[in-house]
């Protein structure tokens, strides 16, 4: 029953999640296709869905979010709660970023981008109340101050060498201050965890996003199903996933 629960609730947010997105891009709740997303390869079809391997590979997500929640445990360090809602927000990066893909709309783009600053600004709000030692409202505040910060940064729209937009440097920045701080745990010693799943999940972001640059570097077929934008999503997918099974592996160093 205690792993039921996450589960039912992380279904609950992709079934209502993904049935909106449905809604909005088959009655154009998103606005009209103004071309957000297509630096990233795929052609645009004529369908409904203006991309579809960028779009459908966003299901690694709600995938990943599901299997997180099915593997909630009351035996780590991190609250149920908070895993729970970790679970939540990986499943939300799906829709979110289809958004843009399957529609190429101005509003698409800012769910995709928003999306992303939910699942950095956790990573990093969650390692500074570790190192600081600070509880949930803390979390709450530090999270808030992220992932506003970053939809701040957003705002500026001159191009950015290799990342494009300042959203995404703010997005960078927050995970690279997120494994700093995740090392600094681990140095610390306090607690016990598989250092392994902070490692795949690092390895699968840079992986991940060396074919994100190399795609807008050459490695594009516009008409092929084969996008290496969606091996992006898959393997952030698979990132974040990675990284709520380093999150689960922690356990007081008193617990046998």
């Amino acid at each position: 029953m205690q792993r039921l629960r996450p589960l039912a609730v992380t279904g609950a947010v992709a079934v209502v999640s993904v049935g909106l997105l449905m809604l909005a891009v088959g009655l154009g709740w998103l606005g009209p296709d103004v071309g957000r997303g297509a630096n990233f390869c795929e052609a645009a079809r004529s369908g409904v869905v203006r991309q579809p391997a960028n779009s459908w590979s966003n299901l690694g997500f709600v995938v990943a979010g599901l299997l997180i929640a099915s593997r909630v445990s009351s035996a780590s360090v991190m609250p149920v709660a908070l895993q729970t809602f970790y679970a939540c927000v990986v499943v939300i990066l799906g829709p979110a970023s289809a958004a843009m893909h399957a529609t190429q709309s101005s509003l698409g783009g800012h769910l995709d981008m928003m999306s992303m600053y939910l699942v950095a600004g956790f990573a990093a709000a969650y390692a500074w109340v570790r190192v600081v030692r600070r509880g949930p409202a803390a979390f709450v505040a530090a999270y808030a101050v992220c992932v506003l910060g970053c939809e701040l940064a957003g705002l500026w729209t001159g191009p950015i060498p290799v990342v494009q937009y300042a959203g995404n440097v703010a997005f960078a920045a927050l995970l690279i201050a997120a494994v700093v701080m995740e090392a600094r745990l681990w140095r610390r010693g306090e607690s016990r965890r598989t250092i392994g799943f902070g490692f795949a999940a690092l390895t699968s972001m840079l992986v991940a996003f060396f074919i994100w640059n190399m795609t807008q570097h050459g490695w594009c077929d516009p008409e092929s199903l084969l996008q290496g934008h969606a091996v992006w999503h898959l393997l952030c997918a698979l990132a974040a996933y990675f990284l709520f099974r380093l999150y689960a592996s922690e356990r007081p160093l008193n617990d046998s």
